[in-house]
């Protein structure tokens, strides 16, 4: 969670308290971050990756939550500070598990060494549930790690937003002929997201590709032992709308040899 003693330091020395957030976003500067936090002595308390990282609601500091807000990047070293909905719920999946049949004949020892995300990832990739369940055999593996996002604008909770050079990360991205799979990866149960998460990087690879790009959260859980493996698809049915995501479908799967 961000600290809200550091937030609301923040606040007092921008003076924040006074804007009038239903009439547009403030707009925040890195360099006003870190001098309103200089007093502090915790890395924490002063980091501005740290204190700008809100990726679910409950990571928000008090002063954010009582006033229904939350932050997205601008552009390197600059803030949004948006009024309204900036989350997106992850529905807990209660169907029936599926028993998918791998496509591989051999089993991937080095799988089982760790326990991160991207490894869960790559095994249910290279076990061929990711083109199965997106019915989509052409995808492979082409996007990983850090880029930049070209300029764009959009619109969130009705106010104009633009972007420029805001650096995103996937866990992984997936192109096939005609679409790309975009993917957020993580290792426990979570109930919401930041849409920017998913949002950022759907923007960077529809305008630098104009395929049509489908975002997708993904989870192992351990369930009675089992490794278990989430998946939902979500859509923009608005490519210009940070609120116009949507669910498509999920799943959950036991991956089986036979």
């Amino acid at each position: 969670m961000a600290d809200s003693n550091s937030w609301k330091a923040v606040f007092d020395y921008k003076n924040i308290h006074s804007h009038n957030f239903d009439n547009e976003p403030f707009i925040l500067q890195a360099e006003d971050i870190k001098r309103a936090c200089q007093n502090f002595t915790e890395t924490s308390q002063k980091e501005v990756r740290i204190l700008c990282k809100q990726d679910s609601r409950d990571d928000r500091p008090d002063i954010f939550v009582q006033n229904n807000l939350f932050i997205l990047p601008k552009k390197n070293g600059s803030y949004y500070i948006v009024k309204g909905e900036g989350y997106v719920d992850i529905p807990d999946i209660d169907t029936p598990i599926t028993d998918y049949v791998s496509k591989l004949d051999f089993d991937l020892v080095s799988s089982t060494v760790g326990d991160s995300e991207m490894q869960y990832l790559d095994f249910a990739y290279a076990n061929s549930l990711i083109r199965t369940f997106m019915d989509d055999p052409s995808l492979v593996l082409t996007i990983r790690g850090r880029k930049f996002t070209p300029s764009f604008s959009f619109t969130v909770n009705g106010f104009n937003l633009n972007v420029e050079s805001v650096q995103t990360e996937v866990d992984a991205g997936y192109e096939g002929r005609n679409s790309l799979v975009l993917v957020e990866a993580k290792n426990s149960r979570t109930e919401n997201t930041i849409i920017r998460q998913l949002y950022y990087p759907y923007r960077q690879w529809y305008e630098n590709t104009g395929k049509k790009v489908f975002p997708l959260f993904f989870e192992k859980r351990i369930i009675a032992g089992e490794q278990i493996y989430y998946i939902w698809q979500y859509e923009f049915t608005n490519p210009s709308d940070y609120n116009s995501i949507r669910l498509v479908k999920s799943g959950r799967y036991r991956i089986i040899r036979k």
